[in-house]
């Protein structure tokens, strides 16, 4: 398993609306799509607090590959994304590789106290 970690740091007041774009124009054709949606995150103290984080997870890089590809073949979506952009002001990505031990991906993964687990 992989994890996609994407930042956005969106044009200062436009956070709230960058949300409800993806929320209600962005996510369901993504989730039907990408499959493994394991959340997305705003920045609340400390940082860019124009900053939004999601991340995504996919069985290998071609699986990522695959599906996004077949994601930016989708007219409804790209239709959003042109809805999307103006809002940003930069854009971060990276790929990340779950240690052994991780709950979310790890080959031997923890399940003691507060462990949570994603699959795909």
């Amino acid at each position: 398993m992989i994890i996609e970690e994407r930042y956005y740091i969106c044009h200062p007041g436009r956070s709230q609306e960058f949300l409800t774009i993806f929320e209600e124009g962005c996510l369901a054709i993504q989730a039907r799509i990408l499959g493994c949606f394991i959340g997305m995150w705003e920045t609340e103290i400390g940082g860019d607090l124009s900053q939004i984080v999601h991340m995504w997870g996919y069985t290998d890089l071609e699986d990522r590959a695959r599906r996004r590809t077949k994601l930016f073949k989708n007219k409804a979506y790209m239709k959003q994304v042109a809805r999307l952009l103006p809002c940003v002001m930069t854009m971060e990505n990276r790929i990340l590789v779950p240690a052994r031990f991780s709950p979310v991906g790890g080959s031997d993964p923890h399940t003691g106290a507060g462990a949570i687990r994603v699959t795909l």
